[in-house]
């Protein structure tokens, strides 16, 4: 079974196990997706923005990246996990994009399980006006990403080509697992199985970034600043357009260590 597989498996799996389902409606009486709007109002886009900014998981990262630009830390720990691959082995290029990959499943599976409505046609329409918010954070997401790889112009660990920051891999994890995050808030489901399946979307975004390092394809603050780049798109589009519920109790940590790193996670509920 390839790891593709076995992570649509796992993942099917465990929403199976804990429960995880939605009704036709959300406890405030809404289908998710039901209140999407292109016009927000200037007010709320700027709220959204001001919170996104003010998400663990956007500036924890990026406070992350400036601590590795001290001395030589974002070198010395690529060159060490290149060279020692603890984790993904040789193998590390290939999981990280079965892991971006697995984030994108997780994200379109939170998708389905979210209320949509009673009629099969509000619940289609609601979807897809989810869904068309969703994908407008990831697109924003990839287009900023690109520009700055063209713009910065960094040279990759493994002197393959100069797009290296920030990492792609890393912000597209991160959106989709960020805009995941976000829908289990729609969800009914049992507070520990939230952080549950809140700690595996992490994990799989920090297995992502992780990997990408391994395989010599980029810095710490590459995948740092990724990682903030596809949480800020993936909150503040989520909330200014689609409205669902914020969760900002969580964060991220990549702490630097004589000889490597290390990846704190923390929930407060």
């Amino acid at each position: 079974m390839s790891r593709l597989r076995l992570g649509r498996w796992l993942l099917c799996a465990a929403l199976a196990l804990f429960g995880a389902g939605g009704c036709a409606t959300m406890s405030g009486g809404s289908a998710w997706g039901a209140n999407a709007t292109l016009t927000p109002g200037w007010e709320r886009i700027r709220a959204s923005a001001v919170n996104a900014a003010k998400d663990p998981y956007v500036w924890v990262p990026v406070a992350g990246a400036a601590v590795f630009q001290i001395g030589d830390w974002d070198r010395e720990v690529a060159d060490w996990a290149r060279r020692e691959q603890p984790i993904f082995g040789n193998d590390a290029a290939q999981w990280s994009d079965d892991l971006r990959s697995a984030s994108s499943i997780a994200y379109v599976a939170t998708v389905l399980l979210t209320p949509g409505g009673d009629e099969p046609d509000e619940w289609f329409r609601n979807k897809a006006k989810g869904l068309a918010v969703g994908l407008a954070a990831r697109g924003a997401t990839s287009l900023t990403t690109q520009a700055l790889k063209q713009g910065v112009g960094r040279q990759r660990p493994d002197g393959s080509d100069h797009l290296s920051f920030p990492s792609g891999h890393a912000s597209a994890s991160a959106a989709n697992t960020r805009l995941a995050s976000r829908n289990l808030q729609s969800i009914e489901m049992t507070d520990t199985t939230r952080r549950v399946l809140d700690v595996g979307l992490v994990t799989l975004t920090i297995g992502t970034s992780w990997a990408r390092i391994e395989a010599g394809k980029h810095y710490p603050s590459d995948v740092l600043f990724g990682m903030a780049l596809g949480n800020f798109f993936a909150a503040f589009i989520n909330d200014a357009f689609l409205g669902q519920p914020a969760d900002n109790h969580r964060g991220i940590l990549l702490e630097a260590l004589p000889g490597g790193a290390a990846v704190r996670f923390y929930v407060i509920y």
